[in-house]
């Protein structure tokens, strides 16, 4: 291990955690790279699906609102999100132990009120993990995902395969047409657009190239968030 993954790692360890969000298109391979960094910095890997399945399961009142979105397919509106989110991250351990925060904010709207609710050490730093849009749709067509557990695998010349993880089937979403897929990554290119100026004025975005192998692109993840958390955090008081 090197000094700088080992000062990273020390950082995790004895100070507060990091506080990260990565962003990136449907297909960028977002959610692989968030699970392997936030293991690799030691903090809770959180996206709004899993917060709403949660709440959901619990009976929250959070939970029974958002499952009249979910249930009918519906986007859950930007101030409910942040309600779920903020009622998981606004108690000060959480917001001490860290968080890695995977597709949110998807707004401008929501990128803010984050800041507002948490406060300025909402985040230390954003990610975008950016793939062209030619290089992500034969990787959405060729996406299944299982009924079972949820996770993704690609099978381009099947329509159901075995799940790797939990041996379910995994098979293509109904909204995952090639119309469909066309529609979700041009609203993500429109509602992003204006959340990553905002972010890049407040001088904490970082973009990636997430082209490549998925090791390749985590390697370059690492080369730009480690020595980044590296100065803020030898630089920076103790936050709450």
């Amino acid at each position: 291990m090197t000094d700088l993954l080992m000062q990273s790692a020390d950082v995790a360890r004895v100070g507060p955690g990091p506080r990260v969000i990565v962003l990136g298109r449907q297909g960028a391979g977002k959610g692989t790279q968030c699970a392997r960094l936030a293991t690799h910095l030691r903090v809770p890997h959180i996206s709004t699906g899993d917060l709403f399945r949660a709440a959901i399961a619990a009976g929250t009142a959070l939970g029974e609102q958002a499952r009249s979105y979910v249930d009918r397919g519906a986007l859950v509106p930007d101030e409910l999100v942040l309600d779920v989110v903020a009622a998981h991250l606004g108690g000060t351990e959480a917001r001490h132990a860290g968080y890695l925060l995977d597709g949110f904010p998807r707004t401008l709207a929501q990128g803010q009120a984050l800041f507002e609710v948490l406060g300025a050490a909402a985040a230390d730093l954003a990610v975008e993990i950016d793939v062209r849009t030619d290089d992500v749709l034969p990787r959405l067509s060729a996406r299944r995902v299982c009924r079972e557990c949820g996770a993704a695998t690609s099978a381009p010349d099947a329509e159901e395969v075995s799940c790797p993880q939990c041996g379910g089937i995994a098979a293509r979403r109904d909204d995952d047409t090639e119309e469909a897929i066309a529609r979700r990554l041009a609203l993500y290119d429109e509602q992003s657009a204006p959340l990553l100026v905002w972010l890049a004025d407040q001088g904490i975005l970082l973009t990636v190239d997430g082209t490549g192998a998925p090791d390749d692109v985590f390697d370059r993840l690492r080369g730009v968030v480690e020595p980044r958390l590296a100065r803020l955090h030898a630089a920076a008081p103790e936050r709450s």
